[in-house]
C-alpha cells in the first residue's frame, strides 16, 4: 500500500509521509532519562499525539511505558475517586502486558470494583510497589489531558503525582510522567473542597519546561518531500517547494501536511495541473493554498470558536491585523498567554505576531467577511468586479484608480484619526470581492506595522506587490519607494504599487506612474 500525507489523528511511519522525528525523540528521551515530569502543551493539531506514540516506541527498549489516553474516559469516570481509580486501573491493564502477580491482582480488584478502598491513595500505594519491583524505570504518558482538567478528581490525581515526585528519593515512583494537551496544566489551581478559594500553587508546578521545537523546519519538510519524490519522481525542486510551504505555514504541522495532501490528491489531476509533475511547482502550491483558504476544517473552526469564546482574544487579534499595533510579547499577560496557547501568535523579537501566513489570511478573511455585509466600499468593488479582470489578467492599475475614487467619495469627510487605522482595512475590503474565488493575498510580515504594510496578491499565476502606507512627507515617501523597489527585486517583478493615505486638507489625490530604470511604480494617493 502506497503512503499518503495524513492530517487525521496520529501519523504512522509505514502508512504516512512524515518528517524525521529522531532529533526530537532524543531530546525528549534526555528529559525522561533525567527523571523529569513535564507537559507537552501545543495548539490543536500540532503533532502531539504523533510524537507521544513515537516516543512510546522509542523508549520501550529502556523503560516500561504506560501510554494512556484520557480521551477514552467519560465524564462519569471523573465523578469521584472510586470511578476514576477503576477507569485508570482498566487503562493500565489494557496497556501493560506483564505486571508482577501481586500488582496485577490489586489492579484487577480496582478495575472490577472489588477493592476495599478504591481511593487515589490506595491506587498510588500499588503504583509505588510496582515501581519498586520493576527492574526498569516506568514512564507514564497520558494523552488528551484537556478532557480531564475541569474535574476535581483529576486535580487530586495531579497532586498525588506531585507528592510522589517530591518524595521520589524515599519512595520509588514513575521515572517520568508526560502529559499532553492544548492547555498547560501547570496553570491549574487546585480546590480542596467545593466553594473554597483556589490554592496559590498548582498541583503540577513541579513540571519541567518543555522546549522541544515541534514545528517543522524547511529541512524537515524537505526530508518528507524527498521520500515522496523517491516514490513518484515528479522532478520537483524539493528545496524551493519546502521553502515555499514553510513561508506559508511557519512549520505548523497540520498546515504543512494539509498543503502536501492537497497537492498530491486535489491539485494533481486538476485542470490547471493535469499531473503530479505540474502540481509540485510554485503555481501548484499557490493553488493548494487557495484551496486550503476556502475549506472548512476542524483547525479553522477551532480558531473561530476561540475568538467567539474569548472577547479579549478577538480584540487582540483584530488589533494585530488591522491597526498595525506593536504589541509586546508578555507571557504574564493573560490574553497573550491564551493567544499563544491556542496557536494564534508567536513571540517574534519580543513582539506578539500572528503565528503564520495561513492563519493571518484566514483571520483577515473572517473579519472582512463580517464587515462586508455593511461595507459600502466592498459593495462598490463588487458592482465593478468584472471591469478589473481582462482575459484572465488582473488590472491592478485600474483597481487603484477606482479605489481612490470610491474611497474619497465614501470617506473623504470622515475624521482623520478614524481613517488612519481604517485605511488598510478599506483597501482589503475593496480587493476581496475582486480576487475572491480566483486569487488570494497575504501580508508581508517584514513590513507589517502602523505606518506601512505590503500586500502580496497572487492571481492566475501573476503576483502583485502593493505597499499601503500613511503619508509622512516626501522624504518618508522616497524611502518607501526604495523599499518597494527592493521587494520587486526579491519577487522578480518589474512593476509595483503604492497607496498613500494622506489626510492633509491640501493634498494631491489620484494615481500616477513613475519609471525607475526598468521598473515602474504606480502610486495612488487618497
Amino acid at each position: 500500500m502506497s503512503k499518503i500525507f495524513n492530517v487525521n489523528a496520529n501519523c504512522i511511519p509505514n502508512r504516512h509521509y512524515m518528517v524525521n522525528l529522531s532529533e526530537r525523540l532524543n531530546q525528549i528521551k534526555a528529559m525522561v532519562d533525567a527523571g523529569e515530569y513535564f507537559t507537552i502543551n501545543r495548539a490543536r493539531q500540532y503533532g502531539k499525539t504523533t510524537i507521544l506514540k513515537a516516543l512510546a516506541d522509542f523508549l520501550k527498549e529502556d523503560y516500561v511505558v504506560a501510554s494512556l489516553d484520557f480521551q477514552k474516559l467519560s465524564y462519569a469516570n471523573f465523578e469521584n475517586e472510586p470511578a476514576f481509580v477503576m477507569a485508570f486501573s482498566c487503562e493500565l491493564i489494557d496497556n501493560i502486558n506483564v505486571f508482577p502477580d501481586n500488582i496485577q491482582k490489586n489492579l484487577e480488584a480496582f478495575a472490577e470494583g472489588n477493592a476495599e478502598s478504591p481511593t487515589l491513595l490506595s491506587l498510588f500505594r500499588v503504583i509505588n510497589k510496582w515501581c519498586r519491583q520493576s527492574e526498569t524505570g516506568i514512564v507514564l504518558m497520558i494523552d488528551e489531558v484537556d478532557s480531564a482538567t475541569n474535574n476535581q478528581v483529576f486535580l487530586d490525581f495531579l497532586a498525588q503525582l506531585r507528592g510522589c515526585y517530591i518524595n521520589r528519593d524515599n519512595k520509588p515512583t514513575f521515572q517520568s510522567v508526560i502529559l499532553t494537551g492544548v492547555y498547560d496544566v501547570r496553570n491549574i489551581r487546585r480546590k480542596l473542597r467545593s466553594g473554597e478559594e483556589h490554592k496559590v500553587n498548582s498541583p503540577w508546578n513541579i513540571a519541567a519546561d518543555f522546549l522541544v521545537d515541534m514545528s517543522f523546519s524547511v529541512k524537515d519538510i524537505a526530508g518528507m518531500l524527498t521520500e515522496y519524490e523517491n516514490d513518484y519522481n515528479t522532478g520537483m525542486n524539493i528545496s524551493e517547494i519546502a521553502s515555499l510551504i514553510f513561508d506559508y505555514t511557519s512549520g505548523y504541522p497540520y498546515l504543512v501536511s494539509r498543503i502536501c495532501k492537497l497537492l498530491d490528491e486535489r491539485i494533481a489531476g486538476s485542470e490547471s495541473c493535469p499531473d503530479k509533475k505540474s502540481a509540485w511547482t510554485k503555481a501548484g502550491v499557490t493553488d493548494a493554498v487557495k484551496l486550503l483558504m476556502t475549506e472548512k476544517n476542524t483547525l479553522f473552526e477551532s480558531l473561530v470558536e476561540k475568538l467567539n469564546s474569548y472577547p479579549e482574544l478577538h480584540d487582540l487579534v483584530y488589533a494585530l491585523l488591522f491597526n498595525g499595533k506593536t504589541i509586546p510579547y508578555n507571557p504574564l499577560n493573560k490574553t497573550i498567554e491564551i493567544a499563544e496557547m491556542f496557536g494564534f501568535i508567536n513571540n517574534s523579537s519580543g513582539n506578539a505576531v500572528i503565528s503564520n501566513r495561513i492563519f493571518e489570511t484566514v483571520l483577515y478573511n473572517l473579519f472582512l467577511s463580517e464587515e462586508s455585509f455593511s461595507s459600502d466600499i466592498y459593495k462598490a468593488a463588487l458592482q465593478e468586479k468584472e471591469r478589473f479582470v481582462e482575459n484572465g489578467h488582473l488590472n491592478m492599475d485600474f483597481i487603484l484608480e477606482r479605489f481612490v475614487v470610491h474611497f474619497n467619495d465614501l470617506y473623504g469627510d470622515l475624521e482623520e484619526t478614524f481613517l488612519e487605522e481604517a485605511g488598510r482595512r478599506y483597501f482589503l475590503l475593496y480587493l476581496k470581492p475582486i480576487i475572491n474565488g480566483t486569487g488570494n493575498y497575504y501580508i508581508e510580515a517584514r513590513t507589517r506595522n502602523m505606518e506601512r504594510t505590503d500586500v502580496i496578491v497572487d492571481y492566475n499565476g501573476e503576483q502583485f506587490v502593493i505597499e499601503l502606507k500613511l503619508w509622512r512627507g516626501n522624504a518618508y515617501n522616497e524611502r518607501g519607494r526604495e523599499q518597494l523597489l527592493g521587494y520587486l527585486d526579491h519577487y522578480h517583478l518589474s512593476k509595483g504599487y503604492m497607496i498613500s493615505f494622506n489626510f492633509n486638507k491640501k493634498k494631491y489625490s489620484g494615481v500616477k506612474k513613475i519609471i525607475f530604470g526598468e521598473k515602474i511604480l504606480v502610486e495612488a494617493f487618497v
